[in-house]
């Protein structure tokens, strides 16, 4: 019986004889059981689907008695092995992921770019993450191959990229929860401040003593109240530019990052118009007038105050009109600014002798009036005009507060007079009149023309 397999020589062994025929004389005693052990491994081998034997374990065509010489630990690990799958485990088609493997050809336009170029442009939807990762594990190929992110393409190559991989839907990212730091009351005052909203914009009526950002010794600012004015978006609204502490009016706030960029080039490029109302003490010897006058920051102040500076001031322009006067105690003036230095009008207004009612930094104690009119500055940001991203324009107009209402009703001005049109918002269409004072001229160059050829001619 020599040279029987394990598994065969068990047969003795259960039918009682002492002492296979397959033991040798004087050899080691348990050939049964390692026909045992032998059975329970091609047993386990039979549940794994009949696996074929593979290198490195015990040969079938060998002697049990050789079997015998090696350590008795090699039926443990069959028993542990798992059974292999049948075939290769394929995405779950449930979760969204593509079952097949998808081919693209090089084409001639992307001849010589890198492999990740490529991604970007065909599709842009798998992220760079996702290629390396597909490159680490080799399901990425070119021509078969292996390729890394930063290879090189050339036209007519296939490139093999692996199934898609599954989005998670929006439902299933978990929402960021803001916290609102406000109270009620707070909320209810910053909403108070709302005159105009839409999907992409607020504009609010900012009251005067209130700060548009927080600063040194500064807790109480619009920024704080802004988690306020979120109602049906995801996130808070955006300051897109300022108004100072003392200075009331429209203040214009982006809903989103594409209308914040929107506005923010708007306010850059001059295209958004604000216009603002003041009084100043006296009035402006002329009507219509252009300020120009360079502004730096004055030393000594900390920035905290500008002055007029020629040689190391940055431009600036303001252009104002007056709208009525009161005497010439006093002035209701129309201010545009055409640049945006800090504390613009307040600083133009003072150099030519006309500071803002209540402005005590520029104007010092000749900027306050007697009698009944408030101490309180006299600056409002009375309308916004700027192109909407969606197409349009915003154009929205902020009541006055009162201590500024107050005093234009003190001082004796018509109300009615207050909202100027625009340059741009006057009919420039020629009227009858204007026609003919224009024939008129006409005639009149034509006149003087025939009179000079009548000189020549009398010369000659």
């Amino acid at each position: 019986m020599k040279g029987r397999p394990p598994g065969k020589s068990g047969g003795p062994a259960r039918g009682g004889k002492p002492g296979g025929s397959s033991a040798k004389p004087g050899g080691r005693s348990g050939a049964p059981g390692r026909a045992r052990g032998g059975a329970k491994a091609a047993s386990a081998r039979k549940q794994d689907g009949d696996r074929p034997f593979k290198p490195g374990t015990k040969s079938i065509g060998k002697p049990a008695a050789k079997s015998m010489a090696k350590p008795r630990t090699k039926a443990p690990v069959a028993k542990a092995a798992a059974p292999a799958p049948a075939v290769a485990a394929k995405p779950n088609p449930v979760k969204g992921v593509s079952l097949d493997v998808r081919q693209y050809r090089v084409q001639a336009d992307d001849d010589g770019i890198r492999l990740d170029r490529w991604f970007q442009r065909h599709l842009p939807d798998v992220g760079f993450n996702i290629v390396s990762r597909w490159s680490r594990t080799g399901q990425l190929r070119v021509d078969g191959a292996r390729a890394a992110p930063g290879d090189r393409i050339a036209e007519g190559q296939m490139i093999r990229v692996p199934p898609a991989e599954p989005k998670v839907a929006a439902a299933d990212k978990p929402k960021r929860v803001r916290v609102i730091d406000l109270t009620e009351d707070e909320i209810a005052y910053v909403q108070d401040m709302v005159i105009h909203r839409d999907k992409q914009a607020i504009v609010i009526n900012k009251p005067p003593g209130l700060a548009t950002q927080g600063g040194t010794k500064t807790d109480e600012h619009v920024d704080r109240l802004l988690d306020g004015l979120i109602f049906d978006a995801e996130s808070r609204p955006k300051l897109v530019h300022r108004l100072d502490k003392d200075t009331s009016g429209a203040l214009l706030l982006a809903r989103s990052s594409r209308s914040a960029a929107h506005f923010a080039k708007a306010f850059s490029s001059r295209t958004a118009r604000k216009v603002y109302w003041a009084i100043v003490i006296g009035v402006p010897s002329i009507d219509d007038g252009m300020i120009e006058l360079p502004i730096a920051k004055q030393p000594g102040t900390g920035g905290e105050k500008m002055h007029v500076d020629e040689e190391e001031g940055l431009p600036a322009r303001t252009r104002y009109r007056v709208i009525e006067r009161a005497g010439n105690r006093a002035a209701w003036v129309e201010l545009q600014p055409y640049t945006g230095r800090t504390h613009q009008l307040r600083v133009h207004m003072a150099a030519i002798g006309h500071p803002l009612v209540g402005d005590g930094k520029y104007g010092g104690k000749d900027s306050f009036l007697s009698g009944s009119i408030s101490r309180k500055m006299h600056l409002h940001a009375r309308r916004i005009r700027v192109d909407h991203p969606d197409g349009g324009r915003i154009d929205m107009k902020a009541e006055l507060p009162e201590h500024f209402l107050n005093s234009l009703v003190a001082l004796g001005f018509d109300l009615s007079l207050g909202d100027m049109p625009l340059d741009d918002e006057i009919d420039r269409t020629p009227t009858r009149e204007d026609e003919k004072k224009a024939a008129r001229a006409h005639a009149k160059q034509i006149r003087k023309g025939r009179r000079g050829e009548r000189r020549g001619r009398g010369e000659k």
